[in-house]
């Protein structure tokens, strides 16, 4: 699998958004938070999305630097996410004040994913 991170793996579509944030489910380890949900065949791949709060990061500079860093943590460790077994649609997100650096942030975005991945192949599909 090649580490990149195509248009068709981004998630823009306001409809699906508003349908996570409303039905997802949610997965997390600390600071990080993944909120995802099943999609159609037809919907492609993965759709990945990043945000981090302004209520923690008050600059633009400060939350431009912490999606750049979980894109790329997203990036480097899809192949994780590869072993599922529907595509889902999911929306990263970066929940403390507290600046970690790109090595913690890597190691609890590759814990975040096993976590996602047990609780999905643990969970029957309907």
């Amino acid at each position: 699998m090649p580490f990149s991170y195509p248009k068709n793996e981004k998630l823009k579509s306001r409809k699906t958004i508003d349908l996570l944030f409303s039905e997802g489910k949610s997965v997390s380890k600390y600071p990080l938070r993944l909120v995802y949900m099943p999609v159609d065949q037809a919907d492609g791949p993965l759709r990945a999305g990043v945000s981090v709060s302004k209520k923690y990061f008050k600059k633009a500079v400060d939350r431009n630097y912490y999606k750049r860093v979980l894109r790329e943590t997203y990036r480097l460790n899809k192949a994780i996410l590869d072993n599922l077994d529907r595509p889902y649609a999911f929306m990263f997100f970066y929940q403390t004040k507290d600046r970690l650096t790109y090595q913690e942030i890597n190691l609890k975005t590759i814990q975040l994913f096993e976590k996602f991945v047990s609780q999905v192949n643990a969970t029957p599909i309907r």
